[in-house]
């Protein structure tokens, strides 16, 4: 049996620490010469409003130079940074660049005469993944000649964990990244992630786990430091080791089972060499589940449930609620948390995502976003319909919903959208532990 090696170790000293885990698992192995190499970092949310703390949430700059050094050291004179940020607006081209810039990257094009770019702002080619599934791929990544795959080590609220395969959803389009929160059966979520490194040229991933996050990957998680990074050029053994570093077990992960069977290979780490420092030293189990309460008086997370709150049933997202609807659904769960009063509300539903069904009896069903109000829209269970069609939803819209609905939000938590992380972040600011010098580049 072939065995696919995984360096694990700790982060103690810029270069030197990356340099141990790239040196140990012959990262570069499959590097050709004169390469013009991709970089692919996790950028998943930004906003150009406040300058928050990213810890656990985006790719490290710090990992990103460390990474461009090594490359350098190595000869490649060829380097592109590539990512492709969600935002609010999907015109929106000012906010990629001011990730861009606030992380120090064009001053890390000054010093190593590397680039980067909105894969937005760039062409998209067709790549068949296999048994029909089809998606659009930035095109710099694919005809690139090495990737190096950088994602955060954390946990995800829909699978579970998210780490080099997953990170790969950032290089494709948006109609694309709907496909994947498909609802068919058998082409879930899960099986589509776990496809998105099939097609890609000859990979090195570094999970970057100097600051991880629980319940992520956004803002909302629960961040931690771990120092803690991991290496291999074999993209999906550097996801089992991630996995178990994160406190899960590869069997329960489904894009981790898809992928394995995929290729073939067994999940438990049986063909994998684990170098360096062990799994068992540095692991600790990070949840990715956000728990409800359901009963016949709501259907809240636990703790607005536990808040008393009556008359609502939100139910909890599932796979097929993409990026878009999850990115205000956080916001909608803490404005009903401030509207409630102490009064049940009217039996009021709200459905998101593309496949959720309204519940009989109900007295009146918000439908959040396009999809499910397709979905729903001539359902006869709906009483008094409320839709919010557009995608993604406007958040002045979401307001009339549900003031419509009798729940009496604040409308200056929808119009300061861009403030939030400061609100979920800011706790950790001024802790010697979380330092934003990991993400400049001075």
């Amino acid at each position: 049996m072939t065995k696919h090696t995984v360096a694990v170790g700790k982060y103690e000293t810029p270069k030197t620490s990356i340099l141990k885990i790239v040196e140990a698992c012959d990262g570069l192995a499959h590097m050709p010469k004169n390469p013009h190499v991709y970089i692919k970092p996790n950028i998943v949310f930004w906003t150009r409003a406040v300058t928050f703390p990213k810890w656990g949430v985006i790719t490290t700059t710090r990992a990103i130079e460390d990474m461009i050094c090594i490359l350098k050291d190595h000869g490649v004179n060829n380097i592109t940074i590539g990512e492709g940020t969600v935002v609010s607006n999907p015109k929106d081209r000012e906010t990629p660049q001011h990730a861009f810039q606030t992380l120090g990257y064009e001053n890390l094009k000054k010093r190593y005469g590397v680039n980067y770019i909105n894969v937005f702002d760039r062409p998209f080619e067709e790549i068949d993944l296999g048994d029909d599934f089809k998606l659009n791929f930035n095109k710099d990544i694919i005809e690139s000649d090495f990737v190096v795959d950088i994602p955060v080590l954390k946990a995800h609220n829909q699978t579970m964990v998210s780490l080099g395969i997953k990170n790969l959803k950032g290089c494709v389009d948006i109609p694309s990244r709907r496909r994947c929160h498909s609802e068919e059966s058998g082409r879930d979520l899960h099986a589509w992630v776990a496809r998105l490194a099939d097609k890609m040229p000859p990979t090195f991933t570094l999970l970057d786990g100097i600051y991880t996050n629980e319940r992520g990957p956004g803002i909302d998680g629960r961040i931690r430091r771990s120092n803690i990074l991991a290496g291999s050029s074999d993209i999906l053994s550097a996801d089992l080791v991630g996995a178990k570093l994160l406190g899960h077990e590869p069997e329960n992960v489904p894009h981790l089972v898809h992928a394995a069977k995929n290729r073939s290979r067994p999940w438990d780490l049986s063909d994998i060499e684990v170098v360096g420092e062990s799994i068992e030293n540095l692991a600790s189990f990070h949840d990715y589940n956000f728990v409800y309460h359901e009963d016949e008086t709501c259907c809240l997370p636990l703790p607005l449930a536990k808040q008393g709150i009556k008359g609502i049933f939100y139910r909890k997202f599932d796979l097929s609620m993409c990026t878009y609807c999850s990115g205000i659904n956080g916001v909608i769960l803490s404005a009903i948390r401030y509207a409630w009063k102490g009064k049940p509300w009217d039996k009021v539903e709200v459905l998101t995502g593309k496949s959720m069904k309204p519940t009989p009896g109900m007295n009146k069903t918000i439908l959040m976003g396009k999809c499910i109000h397709k979905a729903n829209k001539d359902n006869p269970d709906i009483k008094e319909m409320i839709a919010v069609k557009e995608c993604p939803p406007k958040p002045e819209n979401v307001v009339k919903a549900l003031h419509q609905a009798g729940i009496d939000v604040d409308p200056n938590l929808f119009k300061n959208l861009d403030q939030m992380p400061a609100f979920f972040m800011g706790k950790y600011e001024g802790k010697s532990e979380f330092d934003p010098e990991f993400f400049t580049a001075e």
